[in-house]
């Protein structure tokens, strides 16, 4: 983006026709630029054209927003989520777009639905679900199989009744039951079959991410040669760094092609290793909420898959046991996590829940304000607290 009276798209010709939507004089940032006195141009759901100054005039709009003193960010992707609203993906399938106006009234404008191990069957249902949803609802990016490919030792909040070794028949039968719309599974690559498994899914299109897992740093970095390329919520259920055995965070941070999730709610990472983290891979960082349903519903008592989890003071742990179950994270509290405790410039933290998540999936028509791109806009004041949302262009908040 340049400064002062300019526009950053081609000039509009007489032709075109007048924008849905304009916001400006606000501060605009990206995950690669700050704007000051910034405009954005919507039409038909994607963005026409942006700029800084009052070029933004000579585009007639049916709803123009002054954004003075505020920011301008494009919308947050998830790729990492299971519920909120008192309703989890893997169980309340009548109830997941209530779930999703949770996430999105803060900000997150596109979100992976993730699934927690369950038999085979009823993942096969749930990933049927999500697919007639993902083809309904261009918002909906489509299913995340977190399990049950997973460590039993690593299984964190994961039934290991539920767990299973990564089979060829398991994978194809998981697939079709998707019907295109899965984006991401999580492998744990010690498992008989699995690195196949792992080139069975790359080779169908998704997204293969090491997590729940005892491998070591060659292992994983196999894995990511075999074809994997995100890392589940680095730190947790995997080894930590030692300076004898680097573990599958170093592996991460050592493979270029490689994203990172982390979930920046204060409880799963300490602030100081997730700034190690975005200094050691700068621009590979995805920030997630794994969150589940009691998100925007309060403390209490709920279901995380067949597991009962309780919450108290924001933070999900299995009943009766210290094992965290998820979080109640929205991503606009990672946002200002990332730039209060972790001192990010707006700009890294902005990356991390847009350009970031957008490339793990292969969008590039999500993240940005450039021309042509999904006009997913999220309103903010100083403090990062959002004020208003919108997706394709349509107001969500």
């Amino acid at each position: 983006m340049t400064q002062g009276d300019s526009q950053l798209s081609p000039d509009r010709s007489a032709a075109e026709p007048n924008c849905d939507l304009i916001v400006h004089s606000c501060r605009l940032v990206t995950g690669s630029a700050t704007v000051e006195d910034g405009w954005v141009a919507v039409c038909d759901g994607r963005i026409l054209a942006s700029g800084s100054g009052t070029a933004w005039r000579s585009y007639p709009a049916r709803e123009v927003v002054d954004g003075s003193a505020r920011v301008l960010l494009p919308g947050f992707i998830d790729l990492h989520c299971h519920g909120a609203g008192g309703h989890s993906f893997d169980t309340d399938h009548g109830f997941i777009e209530a779930a999703l106006a949770v996430h999105r009234a803060h900000g997150t404008t596109r979100s992976v639905l993730s699934l927690v191990a369950a038999p085979l069957d009823e993942l096969r249902v749930s990933l049927g679900r999500i697919a007639e949803l993902t083809y309904a609802d261009p918002l909906i990016l489509g299913s995340h199989l977190e399990g049950p490919f997973l460590s039993p030792s690593r299984c964190g909040a994961h039934n290991p009744a539920h767990l299973l070794d990564p089979t060829p028949s398991a994978v194809a039968g998981l697939l079709e039951a998707a019907r295109g719309t899965l984006r991401q599974v999580t492998i744990a690559p010690e498992l008989p079959g699995a690195l196949s498994a792992i080139e069975q899914f790359v080779a169908a299109g998704v997204t293969v991410a090491v997590g729940h897992t005892d491998a070591d740093f060659e292992l994983t970095r196999e894995a990511f040669a075999r074809g994997a390329t995100l890392l589940t919520h680095a730190f947790n259920a995997m080894a930590g760094i030692h300076h004898r055995a680097p573990g599958p965070v170093m592996a991460a941070f050592r493979e270029r092609s490689a994203a990172l999730e982390i979930i920046l709610d204060g409880v799963h990472v300490d602030p100081s290793v997730a700034r190690l983290a975005f200094d050691a891979a700068p621009g590979r960082i995805a920030l997630v909420t794994d969150a589940m349903a009691a998100t925007g519903a309060g403390d209490g008592r709920y279901r995380l898959g067949a597991a009962e989890v309780t919450v108290k003071a924001g933070r999900a742990m299995l009943a009766g046991t210290d094992t965290i179950a998820g979080s109640t994270l929205t991503q606009d509290s990672a946002l200002r996590n990332a730039i209060t405790l972790l001192d990010l410039s707006p700009e890294a933290a902005v990356q991390a829940l847009t350009s970031t998540p957008a490339g793990v999936l292969g969008r590039r028509d999500l993240g940005s304000f450039d021309s042509g791109s999904a006009a997913d806009l999220v309103l903010l004041n100083e403090e990062y607290n959002v004020l208003s949302v919108w997706a394709d262009g349509v107001r969500q908040r």
